[in-house]
C-alpha cells in the first residue's frame, strides 16, 4: 500500500484527508458544535492511538514522533488562534445591515 504524505507542496501540513477518514471526528463536527463528550471521546482515542505506537518506537523513532506531536499540537493552536483572529477581523470590517 502507497503512502500517503503527510506535506503537500514540500512544505504544508496536509493531514486532512487522514482527518476525513476519522467518521467520529465528521460527525463530532457536523452540528457546528463540539461537546463535551465528544471531546472526551477524541482525547481517548488519541490516548489510544499514542499507546499503540509508543511501545514500539526506539529511543531515537521516540523522540523523532515525540518532537513532531509538540509541533503538530503548536501549528493547531497558531492556526486555530490565527483563524479566530481573522475572523474577528472580518467580522469588524463587514459592513451591518
Amino acid at each position: 500500500m502507497a503512502r500517503s504524505s503527510w506535506i503537500s507542496d514540500e512544505s504544508t501540513p496536509d493531514l486532512d484527508e487522514h482527518v476525513g477518514k476519522l467518521e467520529h471526528f465528521a460527525s463530532a463536527l457536523a452540528d457546528g458544535v463540539v461537546e463535551a463528550s465528544e471531546l472526551s471521546t477524541q482525547e481517548a482515542n488519541l490516548v489510544s492511538a499514542m499507546k499503540a505506537v509508543e511501545g514500539s518506537l526506539s529511543d531515537e523513532q521516540h523522540a523523532k514522533v515525540t518532537k513532531l506531536l509538540a509541533e503538530l499540537t503548536a501549528y493547531s493552536v497558531m492556526r486555530t488562534l490565527h483563524e479566530l483572529a481573522q475572523a474577528r477581523v472580518q467580522q469588524a470590517v463587514t459592513p451591518k445591515t
